[in-house]
């Protein structure tokens, strides 16, 4: 007869996003990578921890913390022991018996029995009575002058030069409330610098350039999610539908391959194009059956063109739709939610009892009412051209023994097909591979999706990639990959059919629990056009190649006192010309000097040849923020954050950042530039819980 006895409660450890974000990404090579996105989904588990004895299979795949061989462990364990009594508990289960694997996954889980939200009383009150009601303010301003907020000159033919419209401050407000399968409650609304704020109603301007909004409910009988207002969706392996925490090619190799079907998901990020609006429900159809049906409508940024060819197709029509969510100038004022777009479909998935086998299909459809059609280059022919697209997908995953298989296809109205599939497998207790290949044809067209690839987007594209994780010793760790991928048709700057491969190696050594020491070695190798010469007077792709080392070092001497070590550098090289480098080395400290007041700081140096071995390194913010600067030339960058927990409802931020740049008169270009050699930004945040 089994025993049960009451365990000891867990204090959850607060989270720490930023060692988190880069033990999962290996090295940042653009500042397009959607961070916002992948703190708010990490905040989010945070503020409504997944619990260890009701989630599934799936969601516990979407923390990407676990390995499959912990997960079914500790489903199996579930099974044969009932629900876990404490945290502590999972130290018995198999594969999770270094307490670091414990230690990491902890902020974002909790362990509780029966039904939590059954005697939490009617909904309007749980969300009242909730812990977790915020609302932050968040201010930030540049501190130099800026080109683009000059007063207005003209051009030598009598035009108006470019200027912002708006004042170089950047303005957030935010409010959230949520609890685990219960409900989500949020809105946010965001103004950049250089925006107007716009007062005419009758134009839809409410004063800042953004808004958004949600409200989730959860497990209202066979509804098990209705979300109204701005969404996410995420099913299969992300070809049609993906959205929140994407890490793609990282130094975490085998968990962060896998996406996982985590349905509709509350949208509270300042992304002003990754999201739906409008409605989506989840059912369950049966016990192992559920059906997700959405429909979305919205307008998107857009340039207007007209056709200059009366045998044209389109007489109106769009050359693309603009992603970066900013509204400063005329011109960009004026692609302001031009194109309106209409998307609908669904989704039915079966899931084993046990949770095994998962199998379902996937139907969008995208509707324009202004046709997009790119512009008439070589690299353009396959892209999408029309109104209208519509795509079909059937995804599955399937665990057998320590080998879980999975993948997705779609076909989209073009006739071109993309596919992914893949397996991770557990060769023996302390070594993990995974295995994926990809193809996306030349003309396989989908606006959401964002499966595994080398690309931004899931296009013309085929590629293998190897996965390893070797654990030989205690507090050691291995993990590599090696990626190889083809381009069959042409690319913007590659003027022929193009490959590349890329390769990582990190070594990692935990001394205790709460200190780290890694270092890494990352190579890729990419087709790219060479510049033109007297011996090549036609583009003619070569290859060229980039190689970063990085050394990084995470201690905490004492309980308040925690330093981090960063030295990376990169080698870059094209068609055998002389090499150009870059390196970066910076020191962190944050001290809590009690309960009320955390500082954060940070001094760098930095040396770079050029902009191609810029360097990236993530920098302590805000919270809900993020920032990883680009740097390139000679200089030096700082920053300070203090974190003062003013009563117990009231935390205030305030964060100085600055580049100092060594022989350099002038920073940036265009709107942007400044004159001078420094450029610096203040940072004020405030949160009130309630």
């Amino acid at each position: 007869m089994p025993l049960r006895l009451q365990g000891q409660d867990y204090v959850r450890p607060a989270a720490d996003l930023d060692r988190l974000v880069q033990e999962l990404f290996a090295e940042i090579q653009s500042d397009e990578v959607a961070f916002e996105d992948v703190y708010e989904t990490l905040l989010l588990y945070y503020q409504t921890p997944l619990n260890l004895n009701t989630a599934s299979r799936e969601e516990l795949r979407g923390l990407l913390l676990l390995s499959e061989t912990q997960i079914s462990a500790l489903l199996d364990h579930r099974q044969q022991l009932g629900p876990l009594l404490s945290l502590y508990e999972l130290q018995s289960i198999v594969g999770f018996e270094q307490v670091r694997s414990i230690y990491r996954v902890a902020p974002f889980v909790t362990v509780q029995s029966g039904n939590q939200n059954a005697a939490r009383g009617p909904l309007w009150q749980r969300i009242l009575h909730e812990d977790n009601n915020a609302l932050f303010l968040r201010y930030e301003r540049g501190l130099q002058a800026r080109r683009g907020y000059a007063a207005a000159d003209t051009t030598s033919t009598g035009r108006p030069l470019s200027r912002y419209l708006g004042s170089p401050d950047k303005l957030l407000v935010r409010y959230r409330v949520s609890h685990t399968r219960d409900f989500s409650l949020g809105f946010t609304a965001e103004k950049d610098a250089g925006e107007p704020l716009i007062w005419k109603p009758g134009q839809g301007r409410l004063g800042a350039d953004f808004y958004s909004a949600h409200f989730v409910v959860q497990e209202r009988g066979r509804l098990k999610t209705l979300a109204l207002g701005d969404y996410q969706l995420q099913f299969g392996q992300g070809l049609l539908l993906s959205s929140g925490l994407q890490v793609g090619k990282g130094a975490e190799t085998i968990t962060t391959l896998r996406r996982s079907s985590l349905g509709v998901r509350p949208y509270s990020s300042v992304l002003e194009t990754s999201f739906f609006r409008g409605a989506a429900a989840t059912v369950s159809l049966h016990k192992t059956v559920r059906a997700t049906a959405f429909f979305s409508a919205k307008k998107v940024d857009a340039n207007q063109q007209f056709a200059t060819d009366s045998l044209a197709i389109y007489d109106t029509f769009s050359s693309g739709i603009s992603t970066s969510g900013l509204h400063r100038t005329t011109t960009e004022l004026a692609n302001r939610k031009r194109l309106h777009e209409a998307v609908a479909g669904g989704n039915i998935t079966y899931t084993s009892v046990g949770g095994d086998f998962a199998a379902g299909a996937t139907l969008v459809g995208t509707h324009y009412d202004v046709a997009l059609q790119r512009r008439p280059e070589p690299y353009n022919q396959f892209e999408f051209r029309g109104k209208d697209n519509l795509a079909v997908g059937l995804h599955y995953s399937y665990v057998l023994g320590n080998v879980l298989f999975f993948g997705e296809t779609a076909r989209s109205s073009s006739g071109g097909l993309g596919t992914v599939n893949g397996l991770l497998a557990s060769l023996a207790t302390n070594v993990e591979a995974s295995i994926l290949y990809r193809r996306y044809d030349r003309n396989f067209h989908t606006f959401y999706g964002q499966a595994f690839g080398e690309n931004t987007r899931n296009i013309n594209e085929s590629g293998v990639y190897l996965g390893l994780k070797v654990r030989p010793a205690p507090r050691w760790e291995i993990t590599g990959y090696y990626d190889q991928f083809w381009f069959p048709w042409l690319k913007y700057r590659v003027d022929a059919p193009s490959r590349g491969h890329d390769y990582l190696l990190r070594f990692s050594f935990a001394p205790t629990k709460t200190s780290q020491l890694y270092v890494q070695v990352r190579s890729r190798t990419k087709d790219q056009n060479a510049d033109l010469t007297p011996s090549r007077s036609v583009p003619q792709p070569i290859p060229t190649e980039r190689r970063s080392l990085l050394l990084f070092y995470d201690a905490a001497p004492s309980s308040s006192i925690s330093l981090r070590t960063r030295l990376q550098g990169t080698h870059y090289r094209d068609d055998g010309a002389t090499p150009h480098t870059g390196f970066l080395l910076a020191q962190d400290a944050t001290v809590r000097l009690n309960r009320y007041l955390r500082l954060s700081a940070r001094y760098a140096l930095f040396d770079t040849d050029d902009y191609d071995t810029r360097q990236y390194a993530f920098e302590q913010d805000v919270l809900y923020a993020f920032s990883v600067p680009a740097l390139f030339g000679r200089g030096t960058r700082t920053y300070a954050l203090a974190e003062v927990k003013c009563t117990r409802h009231l935390t205030f931020w305030l964060r100085y950042a600055a580049t100092q740049y060594r022989h350099q008169q002038v920073i940036s270009s265009g709107l942007e530039e400044i004159e001078g050699s420094l450029r610096s930004d203040v940072k004020m945040q405030a949160r009130y819980t309630f």
